[in-house]
């Protein structure tokens, strides 16, 4: 029996965006629900919503409130909102009080591409974890490497990469 080629999935998105996360939880469950119905490969695309963000990072709200002219309250409000969709799809949010640069959680995540077994996304949901639950900056080198031993990835190659 000829088995059909895997259907492919980009997933184009930054670390620092919560929908993002919202949306890989959510991609996690459809999947789970198909089962072995439907053969998928992930691929993760890299975009950076800020890529002029310095490396000390910023407050987030300053900086939401600039970038999107919301004030705090209705950021507030926001977050509310994606609490509950992560929530809902088993991710859970705290708090996170800075926007940091994500390049080099990209370059990971590339490096990541090119190893075997599912390694990308071990790697992406490690740093989505990082940032959204833990509020890790996501471009110091601790919190990278340490997402690539959650990730089973071996941390020395990672650490010349």
């Amino acid at each position: 029996m000829h088995n059909p080629m895997p259907m492919k999935i980009d997933f184009v998105s930054d670390v620092a965006c919560p929908w993002c996360a919202v949306g890989l939880w959510s991609l996690d469950r459809a999947l789970e629900r198909l089962g072995d119905a439907v053969d998928v490969e992930v691929h993760f695309q890299p975009f950076e919503l800020n890529p002029a963000m310095p490396a000390e990072g910023e407050d987030a709200t300053e900086h939401l409130s600039r970038k999107y002219g919301a004030p705090p309250e209705q950021l507030a409000k926001n977050r509310a909102v994606i609490r509950e969709r992560g929530a809902a799809v088993g991710f859970t949010f705290g708090e996170r009080p800075r926007v940091w640069n994500t390049f080099d959680a990209h370059r990971l995540l590339h490096w990541a591409g090119l190893q075997p077994g599912g390694a990308q996304s071990a790697l992406k949901h490690a740093l989505l974890t990082a940032y959204h639950a833990r509020a890790e900056n996501p471009g110091a080198r601790d919190v990278l490497l340490r997402a690539v031993a959650e990730s089973g990835l071996d941390v020395e190659l990672a650490a010349v990469a």
